[in-house]
């Protein structure tokens, strides 16, 4: 937001530098980008001076030059070729002297000394456009015969400099969007600083009605969207090109002016912060306004020609017939006001900030008044601003108010009051301040104190200051006037005795398993938690009524919580994919969110209806290796992903023997498996469908994990790692032969195994599968390393064949198992 420094001198006098100012705004959190020197004629006419036309004759190889003489207040007069054919002698004319810039839009060009057809030329005599005063270039400017000779061109023409202050304001501060805004914060810091300072506001005491009877009625039929609508009608103005000082204070902070009905309504909204819009009466003909809704699809063109088809949760302004305006987002075409312009009607209101944002983003709009009703207006200053207003245009444009001021305003807004405590204000800011201090702060802030109780204060909230709600809100803005940098950093240390928290733990395990994967390839992104609609419509996995949605979007590509990490990993995937960076590993830790129907308790929803998870994400897409002289190349694959998973699971504390392993099928996985201890699910794994991947525009296999973070700490959470020496009794190995029906799995087999002996197994492993020549077309061969070791003592051959007899049976018995 642009905030013109002298502008802002209009309602603060103080003493500060441009610079100074920005260095004072930035403190109190209204951070300043840049201070630039702007003045009201590009160049200010540096170098340009009065002169007087001593001579003028014609030029001996020219037809259309003179020679001539020019007097400038200098020791002799200047010798200047002119093509002008007005030029004559005895003017008084603007001259541009040897070193001047002169502007032409973007572009410059600098007066030198030259010669012209073969005669010297020290300067030049100019026409409006050249200097930026008029846009004529029929001939010289000839100014009054009273101009003084020698003056510089900037006095004459009251050439002004002006400073823009480029101040970012923060979404909770809409009350500073104004300029009468940033001064009255800033002489609040004044006032701490103990700098002298005066602020003067806005005066509206001049206002009166000059006829009772008559004026616009208005009628509002969605109190919920406007709670409060105040207007006036002012007859018989004429509307015109504004002065050149309404002209100025726009021009500087980057406005175009058009009128001046329209630019008071321009002033008035960067002078208050209050939005507001001037009507064509002659579009209201019946003589009365209401404010509602219209049906679905009705056709509305803006002011900018734009055809736009309203949703019936657009709220409008209108006469009996149609549509005016799109309250507190845009005007209409047809009834803004123009030079053909007689009687107007003039709205201030109050907006709910949902309805405008809402609407505004509906329609891709963004403009002045939506960036502050969406903000949130001050429902208490609608009055004074049309007052203000209306005082302008009777200035301006003439015009007698008509009618009293009406203000439909069911439910006054009162002010919010907030229970402070001295006690809590220092401890929260880490020093003691004084209660004089604060109190002085507060009166600053025009926050008013209606009691005062001991340690307590009870305060009431001025309405424009709709981010102060709370006692720590009032802490803020306290400690934000007093000084950041006056909170010293104290000379002693206190502390106790550390101890790991669950945060601590879960961080400490993060950046475990992430230095774990990039020393393994493992590339880490980091995706935007808000993602598209469209990837969880008809999603079985997923379902669409299980997102959480978003009440007020930015965008379609922007409307949902994302409930789970693939789709997004899937975009870094296409985006470099498309840019041939094709062999990629990926990871990444974030949040994902669920709406849980099953507890939803009637229209009200709760907080225990949501859920949010970390979740860890593993992609795999491209070659595993690049053909080189000690490799052939090999493509990634499930199996390497499968490792991948695993040893990160092992590195947890969660070994292979606690986890068990599912094949599923689903609308996002071709193959997969879901990975389960025996307490709860902690995640899947598998190759990505080939729709999904065509989706994508990706044109290689994916394959993808996704490991609930959550579930693992919880499993983990009494993991302690054990060190024991190495057993000194050997390990014996043992294979079968097994014919297993083709739909058994090798998961299966481990399983039995795993129960069937629980002590002395202690590894399993699938070697060898066969299926073809010699078996049965139902059938398939399975060769299984069993791996039998005791810690206590070396095992016998009877031992060993009881347990892998008792296997044996167990696989005969559960999966039909045979020996070959």
């Amino acid at each position: 937001m642009n905030i013109s420094y002298n502008w802002l001198k209009d309602y603060l006098q103080f003493s500060l530098s441009p610079q100074e100012t920005a260095d004072a705004l930035t403190s109190i959190g209204l951070e300043t980008g840049s201070v630039e020197e702007i003045q009201t004629i590009k160049g200010g006419l540096e170098g340009l001076v009065i002169g007087e036309v001593l001579t003028c004759t014609p030029h001996p190889n020219s037809d259309h030059l003179h020679l001539t003489t020019v007097e400038v207040g200098g020791d002799e007069p200047l010798r200047i070729v002119c093509g002008a054919p007005n030029v004559a002698a005895g003017q008084k004319v603007v001259v541009a002297t040897i070193g001047t810039v002169l502007y032409s839009g973007d572009d410059s060009f600098t007066i030198k000394r030259s010669k012209i057809r073969g005669e010297e030329s020290f300067g030049m005599i100019c026409a409006e456009d050249e200097i930026g005063i008029g846009n004529s270039h029929d001939g010289i400017i000839v100014l009054p015969g009273d101009a003084p000779v020698g003056m510089p061109a900037k006095e004459y023409y009251n050439v002004k400099s002006d400073f823009v202050l480029e101040v970012d304001i923060t979404p909770n501060r809409v009350d500073a969007a104004s300029h009468y805004g940033v001064a009255r914060d800033l002489a609040a810091w004044l006032r701490q600083a103990g700098k002298p300072y005066t602020l003067t506001p806005p005066s509206v005491e001049a206002f009166q009605i000059d006829r009772k009877e008559g004026g616009i009625d208005v009628t509002v039929e969605n109190t919920e969207a406007c709670p409060r609508y105040s207007a006036l009608t002012i007859r018989g103005v004429e509307v015109k090109e504004s002065p050149d000082w309404l002209k100025d204070k726009l021009t500087v902070i980057g406005l175009r002016p058009i009128n001046n009905v329209v630019d008071i309504t321009n002033f008035v909204l960067h002078e208050t912060g209050h939005p507001m819009h001037a009507f064509d009466a002659a579009y209201i003909p019946s003589g009365k306004v209401s404010v509602r809704t219209l049906p679905d699809k009705t056709p509305f063109v803006t002011l900018d020609g734009q055809q736009l088809e309203l949703s019936d949760q657009d709220l409008m302004i209108c006469n009996e017939t149609e549509g005016l305006c799109i309250a507190g987002v845009f005007g209409g075409l047809r009834s803004g006001v123009t030079e053909a312009t007689k009687d107007v009607f003039l709205e201030s209101a109050y907006f709910h900030p949902t309805w405008v944002r809402k609407t505004a983003r509906r329609h891709g709009l963004s403009t002045d008044s939506s960036f502050r009703f969406e903000r949130g207006a001050d429902p208490n200053n609608t009055i004074f601003v049309l007052k203000r207003a209306a005082l302008l245009i009777k200035e301006l444009a003439g015009g007698t108010i008509e009618g009293d001021i009406r203000d439909a305003y069911p439910s006054v807004i009162e002010k919010p009051k907030v229970a402070l405590s001295y006690q809590k204000t220092c401890s929260l800011i880490g020093k003691e301040i004084p209660k004089e201090t604060i109190k002085s702060i507060l009166n600053s802030l025009e926050i008013e104190i209606e009691e005062e109780t001991g340690d307590a204060l009870t305060l009431r909230i001025p309405t424009y200051r709709v981010d102060v709600l709370r006692d720590v809100d009032v802490v803020e803005d306290i400690l934000r006037i007093y000084g950041y940098n006056n909170i010293e950093i104290g000379t002693s240390l206190k502390g106790n005795l550390s101890f790991e928290t669950p945060t601590d733990r879960a961080n400490a395990l993060q950046a475990l398993i992430s230095e774990q994967l990039t020393a393994n390839g493992f590339h880490e992104v980091m995706n935007n938690s808000l993602t598209k609609r469209a990837y969880y419509e008809n999603n079985a996995l997923y379902p669409l009524q299980e997102c959480v949605a978003l009440i007020n979007p930015l965008s379609n590509d922007l409307s949902v919580m994302r409930r789970t990490l693939l789709y997004g990993g899937l975009e870094n995937i296409a985006y470099n994919r498309n840019r041939k960076n094709n062999d990629l590993r990926l990871y990444e830790f974030g949040n994902c969110y669920r709406f849980d129907t099953g507890k939803r308790n009637g229209d009200k929803l709760t907080l225990a209806e949501y859920e949010e998870e970390t979740h860890l994400g593993l992609w795999i897409c491209g070659k595993r290796t690049r053909k080189n002289w000690e490799a052939a190349e090999e493509d990634g694959s499930a199996y390497e992903l499968k490792a991948y998973v695993e040893n990160s699971l092992k590195r947890l504390g969660l070994s292979h023997q606690r986890l068990v392993f599912e094949p599923f099928h689903s609308d996002i996985f071709s193959s997969g498996i879901r990975i389960s201890t025996h307490a709860r699910n902690i995640g899947q794994f598998g190759i990505v469908t080939r729709k999904l991947r065509k989706d994508f525009d990706i044109d290689s296999e994916v394959y993808y994990a996704e490991l609930n973070w959550n579930a693992i700490l919880k499993e983990t959470a009494n993991h302690e790692v054990q060190f024991t020496e190495i057993p000194r009794y050997p390990a014996v190995s043992r294979d079968l032969a097994l014919l297993v029906d083709k739909d058994v799995t090798f998961a299966q087999i481990e399983n039995i195994a795993r129960k069937s002996e629980k002590k002395l197994l202690k590894e399993i492993s699938l070697f060898d599968v066969y299926e073809g020549k010699n078996l049965p077309a139902d059938k398939k061969s399975y060769a299984v390393n069993f791996v039998l070791q005791d810690n206590e003592k070396t095992l016998n051959d009877k031992q060993i064949d009881a347990v892998m007899k008792k296997i044996q049976l167990n696989l005969e018995k559960e999966v039909g198992a045979a020996l070959r």
